[in-house]
């Protein structure tokens, strides 16, 4: 007697989910007239057409989850555009971008805001001076709300504070500060705009920025320290060469 041997049935491959536009909507909570307005923008593909019914599919949800991600980053509709066309082009990977671009907007410092009251501001600044509560209320060091001060910075307060105990007044530091942001504003994009030159023009790896950034911002501060000191030190002796701080120093003490 011969046996038949029974062979596995082949497996149907299944179906891939598709949504009309409202079950997409529902499922991403992304309201429909946004869905359209990606398509007309070009971020989002077209449905495929069955009769007259739409239908969209995983591809269309995990697009819509990437969007949503890009503006979480800051990224206006040109941009994201522009980028996820380079992505389907293969030219970015999607999960090094994201990689990369959160180490860029991660913070360089650790000075957070924050609400004190008024003895709490006092050991901050470190001074109980006649006088100085007023002038770091006018110096917008500081938001007086209700019993409560808002200080944005308590870094930059504590130095206001220090130097004012030294006989340095707030305003003259606040003057101070104003000089040393804008020069300073002026140097970071120039040398932000140098570094993405070299990115683009393939003198840096694309994914040396998750690799660089970390050590970047413990490189890149104290690089400001020290090139701060060698041009202090340059400008003061030029300025005592030229006799300026003796002449000045002789002034105060007649």
């Amino acid at each position: 007697m011969s046996t038949v041997l029974a062979l596995p049935m082949a497996e149907e491959a299944e179906t891939p989910p598709q949504y009309t536009i409202d079950d997409l909507a529902a499922l991403t909570r992304v309201p429909s007239r946004t869905i359209r307005f990606y398509q007309a923008k070009g971020l989002l593909p077209a449905p495929k057409l069955v009769g007259r019914v739409a239908y969209y599919e995983e591809t269309h949800r995990e697009r819509l989850k990437l969007i949503a991600q890009l503006q979480d980053r800051g990224l206006k509709i040109d941009g994201i555009r522009e980028l996820l066309r380079r992505i389907d082009r293969g030219e970015v990977d999607v999960s090094e971008w994201l990689g990369v671009q959160a180490s860029l907007r991660a913070p360089w410092v650790t000075d957070q805001p924050r609400t004190c009251t008024e003895e709490e501001l006092f050991a901050i600044t470190q001074s109980r001076r006649d006088g100085l509560v007023a002038d770091l209320l006018r110096a917008n060091l500081v938001q007086r709300q209700g019993e409560v001060y808002v200080v944005p910075s308590p870094a930059t307060l504590a130095m206001v504070g220090r130097l004012d105990d030294a006989g340095v007044p707030v305003g003259v530091t606040m003057g101070a500060e104003k000089v040393l942001r804008k020069h300073l504003a002026k140097a970071v994009s120039e040398l932000l705009e140098h570094f993405f030159t070299q990115l683009e023009k393939g003198q840096i790896e694309p994914r040396a920025g998750t690799d660089v950034m970390p050590l970047l911002r413990p490189t890149g501060l104290e690089a400001v320290r020290i090139l701060f000191g060698q041009e202090m030190e340059r400008a003061l002796r030029d300025h005592v060469e030229s006799g300026r701080i003796t002449n000045t120093v002789s002034k105060k003490k007649r």
